[in-house]
């Protein structure tokens, strides 16, 4: 055989690679364990990004960031500049912005089409096209039978030129007879929750400023999956081998890298023909051992992702009838988050000081905390530890570890089962919820949430949460104004998932005794005891009319048949007397564009409002026409006013005289809806 004699010159290469491959890495891979951070925004950010003290093999080509003056993050793609506005990792997507655009109203003389062809980040669904044309042959005339809109001007080396923009697809005739009267022209990506309102110019730079979301395929995750798994380790990349690679301190974990794993499955294939060609009596007896064991070497203890939810459901059924244990101590994981341990979040919130607590709702109270690698947290600590709360523990576990939305909130991690007391760690978010801002601590006349356009959002990406949830079988069960929480910038994030039930496939409904919260709970689950996504939908109607009215959905002090949001709201649209609901200071008398926009949102809580589940529509159709209404009537105040009214269809069932549905104490256990009834 004319294969033997190459071996040896094969076993040299093959090992000659492979010492290649670990001798720059071994021993020297330091600053992995770091995260990159830059001013408020952007912080704690880990692969597949570099930059800042995470050197070049702790991430993946193209994801290297740069922080300007301790305030900036910039990323280049494609040769153009970006800054990073927002991270979101467990999406995972980025906000961006062209950085020549970002302060210049649109004026730059990099004039290249923005384009992600080729690079490791894919546009967002939610963006749209920008054209800008520059130094144009403009005359007040316009182009003919053609007036461009949005006209602007730059100057750029001390001339002012006539350029314009237009937002979304430009039709091929126009924009051949466009670029026949400009210099130039190019395109950049916004969001579209600007492309419906770009007619108003002011906005141009806003929109630039604002940026637009790519989404990045981080295709190693299951590697680095395993690397934490397994070695508790920090994923890299070796750009050689073109492999994820897992450091343990400042090396390599023993067999963690996916190269060296090839590398020597390469050499004990050379091993393995050389051995058969110098005992072919045994050949297959050898086969047999040596095809079957190097396998199970190298990936002795593995399992993957989906192996290990696979156990860890295992584990959880076993838990739920009270004969098994969930993993506890340091590094451990149950359904993909972390187990902390009790004395750690205990130290974290400085042993439950009241000082750091955040509200408190039907089961449990949530704290302030900062976590030992200096994340900021908030901790629910559940009121009691008994069977109905562990089972509620484990559901929010359950649903929100497998779920990944830019408007939910992040599940951190959880005690075991069996610690003391049951204590929920998640993300925090700084500024409240959506009651808050409305009618409770932080409600001001100069809040942000005082302008419509801001409670439009607030709708928007809600309702995206929530359509998100039903698609994956999720039914939320909790859906209210203090479940919503609020960012910085007015961002949303759905909270509190611990009476959400996952809804099985192929079925109408579950079957289960009502819970939730007065005022947001569907009429039709108290009278049939059965869940559907529409029952999310009708609690939805209600946070809809909160963010009209600034109202509470329940409130002793109104009129007996306003004690109900829901019921006052339904009555006031059949009697056209919406006006006297809405709030003052959205100048819903002042300005036509937001008083469109509030009665067509009116409209749309009076569908989700309805009585019978059939009349509701779906999650995705409530989020599909909170966006129509967005592009549709968000041009600004430059259109006549006229009078615009809620028709309501006679097919449309009534809810004026449903009265409020009484509630099991073991259900709500709330004294506030028994003083509510006693008042009724």
């Amino acid at each position: 055989m004319y294969l033997l004699p190459l071996f040896p010159f094969l076993f040299l290469s093959l090992f000659a690679s492979f010492a290649a491959a670990l001798l720059p890495l071994d021993g020297s891979l330091t600053g992995c364990n770091e995260s990159f951070s830059c001013g408020t925004t952007i912080t704690n950010i880990e692969f597949p990004f570099t930059g800042g003290r995470r050197p070049h093999y702790c991430g993946l080509p193209g994801f290297n960031l740069t922080c300007l003056d301790n305030s900036i993050t910039l990323i280049t793609i494609n040769s153009i500049s970006y800054r990073v506005l927002r991270i979101d990792e467990s999406r995972p997507t980025m906000t961006i912005s062209r950085s020549d655009l970002h302060d210049t109203a649109g004026c730059t003389r990099d004039v290249q089409n923005t384009t992600l062809a080729g690079s490791n980040f894919t546009a967002a669904a939610n963006t749209e096209t920008l054209t800008l044309f520059y130094n144009c042959n403009y005359t007040s005339s316009g182009y003919g039978d053609y007036n461009p809109p949005n006209l602007f001007t730059c100057n750029l080396g001390g001339e002012s030129e006539a350029e314009f923009y237009l937002a979304g697809e430009v039709a091929d005739d126009v924009s051949s007879m466009l670029r026949s009267r400009c210099n130039t022209s190019f395109t950049v990506p916004i969001s579209d929750a600007y492309a419906g309102v770009m007619a108003n110019g002011s906005l141009l730079s806003p929109a630039l400023r604002s940026g637009f979301d790519v989404n990045y395929n981080d295709s190693y995750w299951d590697d680095c999956f395993r690397c934490y798994e397994e070695n508790h380790g920090a994923c890299g990349f070796d750009s050689d081998s073109g492999n994820s690679i897992c450091i343990c301190g400042d090396r390599l974990c023993p067999g963690a890298s996916a190269g060296a794993v090839a590398v020597l499955a390469g050499i004990s294939l050379c091993f393995w023909l050389f051995v058969r060609q110098r005992r072919i009596k045994k050949a297959a007896q050898i086969m047999s051992k040596d095809l079957s064991t190097p396998p199970s070497s190298a990936t002795k203890g593995r399992t993957t992702p989906t192996t290990n939810y696979s156990m860890t459901t295992s584990s959880y059924n076993t838990t739920t009838t009270g004969s098994g244990s969930v993993r506890g101590g340091g590094g451990s994981t149950y359904f993909g988050v972390q187990v902390f341990s009790f004395d750690e979040l205990e130290e974290a919130t400085e042993n439950f000081d009241r000082s750091k607590e955040l509200g408190d709702g039907g089961f449990g109270t949530v704290y302030y905390g900062l976590l030992y690698d200096g994340r900021a947290v908030a901790v629910k600590r559940l009121y009691e530890n008994n069977m109905r709360r562990a089972e509620q523990f484990m559901n929010e576990i359950e649903i929100l570890a497998k779920l990944r939305h830019k408007n939910l909130v992040t599940l951190y991690g959880c005690t075991s089962r069996h610690s003391r007391e049951l204590l929920l760690v998640y993300e925090y978010i700084s500024n409240g919820t959506v009651a808050d801002h409305l009618h409770g601590s932080r409600h001001s006349p100069d809040s942000d949430l005082s302008a419509w356009r801001v409670r439009m959002n607030i709708a928007i990406e809600t309702a995206d949460a929530l359509a998100f949830l039903h698609a994956s079988d999720v039914i939320h069960r909790d859906v209210k104004t203090t479940n919503i929480l609020l960012d910085d910038d007015f961002h949303v994030k759905v909270a509190d998932f611990g009476l959400s039930r996952l809804f099985p496939t192929h079925v109408t409904h579950v079957s289960t005794a009502p819970q939730g919260t007065p005022g947001y709970v569907d009429p039709e689950y108290y009278q049939c005891y059965q869940l559907t996504d529409k029952s999310d939908v009708y609690s939805f109607g209600v946070v809809l009319m909160e963010l009209v009215t600034s109202l509470q959905a329940v409130d002793t002090c109104r009129h007996r048949h306003d004690i109900n949001l829901a019921n006052m709201a339904v009555s006031r649209i059949q009697n056209q007397q919406l006006e006297e609901m809405v709030d003052a200071c959205l100048g819903f008398d002042k300005d036509y564009a937001v008083r469109r926009m509030v009665t067509s949102v009116a409209a749309l809580a009076f569908r989700c409002l309805q009585q019978e589940r059939e009349m509701r529509p779906s999650m995705n159709e409530v989020l599909a026409t909170l966006r129509r209404i967005e592009r549709e009537n968000d041009g600004g105040g430059d259109q006549k006013a006229e009078v615009v009214d809620i028709v309501v269809d006679d097919d449309v069932g009534l809810l004026q005289n449903v009265p409020p549905p009484v509630l099991s104490p073991d259900s709500v256990g709330n004294d506030k809806w028994q003083k509510v009834m006693r008042t009724v």
